[in-house]
């Protein structure tokens, strides 16, 4: 059932590098027609690295790797998109639904086309109050299961971060700062937490990659943590204040469950007028870079 768009497949069978992009950032994480513009200018930042784009998503029930113009407007503007993790594909396939990737939807989908490298904004993880409630991201179990490189600016600073990253280890996930011993937090370019690994260049994040592959390593994703530009972050004190405003309100409303991310960032977004979304397009578009030079660094290894 999985359809990968021509110059995807002749990429993937020339062995020239390949960017897999999610689409949920599209269908719900931007406004219109904003979301349209950015999923253009990430493709386009793919392509400047030398490498191919293969933004993924689901159409009427088909798993598409690699977008035309005409898809990209669909999952843009199509009213019903709906948000796909790696447990809905089947159900959406069945159904002939249409939705947008998730994390987890679109690292499996990348590795079954044959895509190594993939470039998201944030990851899922463990939740605050995780002992109360055990809400984890479907991110972390698929990813410990699949043969992929996802370039993030770490998790999603709403989120856990230290019991995120003690998951990560447990689960066999690796994880590595590129060009710092910092993880990062996303919107901040540093969460407080550090990391055991760094690696400086794209070169060196393919050497990893091949040597997972060489020493039979059991199949798991490699995390590199690429920090935002403290330039372009958003101010820490500014994140801190609104996030323990939100969190108060979001258990004063009794939100729970799958409600809370987008809850949260979305107050974020609203009390810190933009800053948070501009924070997080300022590392989608450097991790996109990286993505793409490693993939490029991948092909010549």
């Amino acid at each position: 059932m999985l359809v990968v768009a021509d110059e995807v497949r002749e990429a993937l069978l020339d062995g020239r590098p390949v960017v897999a992009l999610e689409s949920t950032i599209i269908a719900h994480g931007l406004p219109r027609p904003r979301n349209l513009r950015v999923a253009a200018e990430l493709e386009k930042l793919v392509r400047s690295e030398d490498a191919v784009p293969a933004t993924i998503a689901v159409l009427d029930g088909h798993p598409y790797v690699g977008l035309d113009k005409q898809q990209l407007e669909r999952i843009a503007t199509e009213d019903g998109i709906r948000k796909l993790s790696h447990r809905d594909l089947p159900l959406a396939a069945a159904a002939g639904a249409s939705g947008a990737t998730t994390v987890s939807a679109t690292a499996l989908l990348a590795e079954a086309a044959g895509i190594r490298v993939f470039a998201t904004g944030g990851l899922g993880g463990v939740h605050r109050g995780w002992t109360q409630t055990q809400d984890e991201s479907a991110d972390l179990g698929l990813l410990a299961r699949t043969r992929i490189t996802v370039v993030c600016a770490g998790v999603k600073s709403i989120l856990d971060v230290p019991a995120t990253l003690q998951r990560l280890e447990t689960l066999g996930v690796s994880v590595a700062g590129f060009g710092t011993e910092r993880f990062p937090g996303f919107y901040l370019a540093d969460s407080g937490e550090p990391v055991d690994w760094t690696l400086h260049t794209p070169a060196e994040v393919a050497r990893v990659m091949r040597a997972q592959d060489e020493l039979g390593s059991p199949d798991s994703a490699l995390i590199v943590a690429n920090p935002v530009p403290e330039e372009e972050q958003l101010d820490p004190a500014l994140h801190a204040r609104v996030l323990e405003n939100g969190l108060r309100e979001c258990a004063e409303r009794k939100i729970s469950g799958q409600a809370v991310t987008p809850f949260l960032l979305d107050y974020l977004a609203r009390h810190t007028e933009g800053a948070s979304l501009e924070a997080n397009l300022a590392a989608v578009r450097g991790n996109v870079r990286l993505a793409g030079q490693i993939a490029a660094a991948l092909a010549e290894v």
